[in-house]
């Protein structure tokens, strides 16, 4: 059929009166346009027909991983497959000898051919990537650096084979011929082949996952994506801030994940007492902490215990310096583990410790060391604060001050009194 149009067309350009020779190479330029033409338009009919008809039958499934395929343009570009080999066909049945221009046109066909499998063969790891993150595991074990790097030999394999078609070679020899430009090739894709190496550390021991929180540098937020050369942070001003994947590897970095699979998030914060309201408790003092419920039952006991330990030893308790007393700040330290015990905000599973720092210049710390209840960012802020909130104001009651660096106003004042 196709040498009979081939015929028809000569016999239709003698007409002109021109030669033999000319007419049949006239009838085969205007074959090849009329296939180009033709298979154009069977192109576009088979994405229209794919796009409509099949993607139609495709969303009324109820399963969702075709859905899949169709949104990856798997079909769309399994259509490109239909013209090329039309094309290739009825040259290769119209033209056995190839002319100039049908050689031409049967290489290109071959070249589209190749792109077109390459495009198919991504569309399917795309597809195959896509179910992958709807399963759990997908946070834990990323594989987009794995399937990244799948894309990467794919196009290094579609340019050898394109370079293969164009040149008539074979692709043993065009292989044997890159040998000399493996340097410049490792050189150029550094920063994929390490963050593939790093990709794999990270996944194997588990030091990275979707949704992490993590601090690197400027980068403190939730991990959003784990790619082949970098990986994604959402920072908590919703900016987005990329790491190299061989980073994470190679430098130090904070993972938060320990914390929010704990039983609660830490609060470790000190307040400075100033020294010079620490003081042995006087009985009146006593008398009086002991209408502080919370340590109540401390002070008794403590008292009776102190009281044996003097008696036993024999101790003038006249002195305040001979034998043992209880002191402010010691009552102040049992009320606040006490009040840490007693609030429902903080995990009583975890440490809750109270203790004295080294002095210093500026005065006693005493660190407040527990673990809030609630992770989430809001909520133990407001714990926390609401914790140091009664701290501070509870401190007075102790007949103990915090520690505060004079003002320029305090000064004045201080002058204003002297004054007087």
């Amino acid at each position: 059929m196709i040498k009979s149009y081939l015929d028809y067309l000569t016999q239709l350009v003698q007409k002109t009166n021109i030669s033999q020779a000319t007419a049949y190479d006239s009838a085969q330029i205007i074959a090849l346009i009329s296939l180009i033409l033709a298979s154009t338009l069977l192109f576009f009919i088979s994405k229209w027909l794919i796009k409509k008809v099949l993607g139609n039958l495709i969303r009324r499934t109820e399963n969702k991983y075709d859905d899949f395929l169709l949104n990856y343009h798997f079909a769309e570009r399994m259509s490109f497959l239909i013209p090329i080999y039309l094309t290739r066909g009825c040259i290769e049945a119209a033209i056995p000898e190839f002319t100039g221009l049908a050689s031409a046109i049967l290489t290109l066909t071959k070249v589209f051919e190749i792109i077109t499998y390459i495009g198919i063969i991504m569309s399917v790891i795309d597809t195959l990537q896509a179910i992958y993150n709807t399963k759990d595991v997908s946070k834990t074990r990323p594989m987009k650096g794995v399937s990244q790097v799948i894309k990467i030999i794919l196009v290094i394999a579609c340019i050898l084979l394109v370079i293969a078609a164009f040149t008539n070679r074979d692709l043993k020899s065009i292989l044997l011929g890159l040998g000399t430009l493996s340097a410049v090739l490792m050189l150029i894709f550094k920063d994929s082949i390490l963050g593939f190496v790093g990709g794999i550390q990270l996944t194997v021991n588990d030091m990275v996952r979707i949704g992490d929180w993590i601090v690197k540098g400027e980068a403190d937020g939730t991990v959003i994506d784990i790619g082949l050369t970098t990986v994604k942070v959402q920072n908590w001003d919703n900016t987005i801030a990329t790491i190299p994947t061989y980073s994470l590897v190679t430098d130090p970095f904070t993972n938060w994940r320990g914390m929010s699979e704990s039983a609660g998030r830490r609060i470790s914060r000190s307040i400075t007492i100033d020294a010079d309201s620490v003081k042995f408790c006087t009985p009146e003092m006593l008398e009086r902490f002991k209408k502080y419920q919370l340590v109540n039952r401390y002070i008794t006991d403590t008292e009776a215990d102190i009281d044996k330990f003097n008696k036993e030893n024999g101790i003038d308790t006249s002195n305040l310096v001979n034998g043992r007393r209880q002191t402010n700040i010691g009552i102040f330290r049992a009320y606040l583990v006490e009040f840490l015990n007693t609030n429902p905000n903080i995990s009583k599973e975890l440490t809750i410790l109270v203790r004295q720092q080294a002095p210093t210049e500026s005065g006693i710390p005493i660190q407040v060391y527990c673990f809030s209840a609630e992770k989430e960012w809001i909520a133990y802020e407001k714990i926390q604060s609401d914790i140091f909130d009664h701290i501070f104001a509870v401190i007075p009651e102790f007949d103990l001050r915090v520690y505060q660096k004079p003002s320029s106003n305090s000064m004045e004042k201080g002058f204003e009194a002297l004054n007087n």
